[in-house]
């Protein structure tokens, strides 16, 4: 590939960020004015936040796109353990906001090991699958690799299980990719579904949410979908929404893209969901052109991550799926999602550097 298409790819990549970046600032400030104006007596509190976090994370991306990412791979081992450490904290000193215990403090800061933990596993299981490439068609190398993972699924998933989700989309994922046969992945997603079975049932408010979405009387759902329903085709206009004035609770979290709706209407939404769909087709594009396999399966990781996030994050607000409670990437109030999305992307930017 010449290398002024080569390097297409990475402004491509960059532009489209850019905008999605842009445009969720905007979102933010519209859904969380009134919040912040009422908790804090500052309409800009969440998004002085949520700027210092994007400038923090596009730093890190752009140091990470200039190191070879064959670098992280002696990294990647130690950095799933930390996760593993980091989770097994969480439940030992982790704080609890809104009935989810998610966080660990240091001092003034906080921040979410479960986003940590998503960017190590890409990594790790990129290396093990590296390990045992040239075995990869046997249904016992596919079912250890993805097993290697499930510590830290467990440990996530004790208080997010929208997270130990995306995680075990992510090794599925991978593993797909690097399969030779696809056949085993059926006997793959029964185990999945058996094991989803039995947690789901450890714990009796998971099976609640389910009731709960089958009979849809969850306040925060149903003033949602109101948001959403009311925004017709066009919206009632940017920063003119009703629900998140406290009808929606945090209406600038996990239900952001109602206020979309209500905002922007039919025509907004589908802007923003076009964005994500570009942007993850371009993660395919680099993925395809990847220089080796390594390369691809960082991408291809990094591209399950982004678009079963979305989906999960659209699932939820529309009633779908349960509420999990999970952010929509670079739109959400999140500092620490932004972040290591960010050092994601500088991943993805480095394999489409080294595109020949």
């Amino acid at each position: 590939m010449e290398r002024s298409k080569q390097r297409a790819y990475d402004y491509a990549l960059v532009i489209v960020l850019g905008i999605i970046i842009v445009t969720g600032l905007v979102i933010l400030y519209s859904t969380s004015a009134y919040n912040g104006k009422l908790k804090f007596q500052d309409s800009f509190y969440y998004l002085k936040k949520q700027i210092f976090a994007t400038l923090l994370g596009i730093a890190g991306m752009w140091i990470i796109a200039r190191v070879d990412y064959h670098v992280w791979k002696k990294w990647s081992v130690p950095g799933y353990l930390v996760s593993v450490l980091l989770g097994i904290a969480v439940l030992l000193i982790g704080d609890e906001y809104n009935g989810s215990k998610r966080w660990l403090s240091l001092g003034p800061f906080s921040f979410q090991p479960s986003e940590f933990a998503k960017v190590a596993v890409i990594l790790f299981l990129t290396y093990v699958i590296m390990r045992n490439v040239k075995s990869m068609g046997k249904f016992t190398t596919v079912c250890k690799i993805v097993v290697s993972v499930l510590p830290v699924v467990g440990l996530v998933g004790a208080s997010n299980l929208s997270t130990a989700i995306i995680i075990l989309g992510i090794a599925v994922v991978l593993v797909f990719v690097a399969s030779p046969k696809y056949g085993q992945f059926a006997w793959m997603i029964f185990l999945g579904c058996a094991f989803m079975g039995i947690f789901l049932a450890m714990e009796s408010y998971r099976l609640e949410r389910l009731q709960i979405w089958r009979h849809p009387e969850n306040y925060e759902t149903l003033q949602g979908l109101y948001a959403i329903g009311s925004g017709g085709l066009f919206g009632k206009g940017f920063g003119s929404s009703i629900q998140k004035l406290g009808f929606v609770p945090e209406a600038q979290n996990d239900m952001i893209f109602s206020i979309i709706c209500e905002e922007l209407g039919l025509v907004g939404a589908s802007f923003v969901l076009l964005l994500f769909l570009i942007l993850i087709w371009r993660f395919f594009v680099i993925a395809s052109h990847a220089p080796d396999l390594e390369g691809a399966l960082i991408a291809s990781g990094a591209m399950a991550h982004m678009m079963i996030q979305v989906i999960l994050n659209i699932a939820v607000v529309t009633n779908t799926i349960p509420n999990t409670g999970i952010t929509l990437p670079f739109i959400s109030y999140g500092g620490t999602s932004v972040m290591f999305l960010l050092f994601e992307m500088g991943l993805v930017l480095n394999v489409s550097s080294l595109v020949k």
